[in-house]
């Protein structure tokens, strides 16, 4: 019995390392690579979230960061943190351009993807799907790593 729950590890642990579109480290979708994808852990009260990657264009054309997916929350969109009259004013935006030979950076204060309505706080160690879509390039899904609170800067999300 011991070999046949052994088995059925290994066989898990190789789907998950081998399957596509589940890591985002490196990972590459036509001239697209998507690399350190990453959400800040919530607290139980938050409602809201959000989740960071670095999207470089190898290519020879330009793409959009036009939407992005997941079921753990009422809403998912992009969103970019501006500066307006000496106020940080968080606002949702339609795209994000990413040029040829460029990569655009999904960070804390800046662009990011924004999950509203939480349906449960985003747990330090969890992992969940998000599905990027591009205009070009289609629709891209990722495994998202979820980094304890305080990670990647001291940017808390209101809104």
């Amino acid at each position: 019995m011991k070999i046949l729950y052994a088995a059925a590890a290994a066989i898990a642990a190789l789907i998950a390392v081998s399957a596509p579109g589940l890591h985002a480290e490196g990972m590459k979708a036509g001239p697209l690579e998507l690399s350190d994808a990453w959400a800040r852990a919530s607290s139980g009260h938050e409602g809201n979230g959000a989740a960071y990657v670095t999207i470089a264009n190898h290519g020879g054309e330009a793409d959009r960061l036009i939407g992005a997916k997941s079921d753990i929350a009422e809403k998912t969109e992009i969103h970019n943190n501006l500066m307006e009259d000496g106020i940080m004013k968080m606002r949702r935006v339609e795209s994000i351009d990413l040029l040829p030979g460029e990569s655009a950076r999904l960070q804390p204060g800046g662009y990011h993807i924004m999950f509203i309505g939480l349906h449960k706080p985003l747990e330090d160690g969890a992992s969940f799907p998000l599905t990027l879509v591009f205009e070009k390039g289609g629709e891209v899904a990722l495994e998202v790593p979820v980094k304890k609170i305080g990670a990647g800067g001291a940017m808390k999300m209101n809104h």
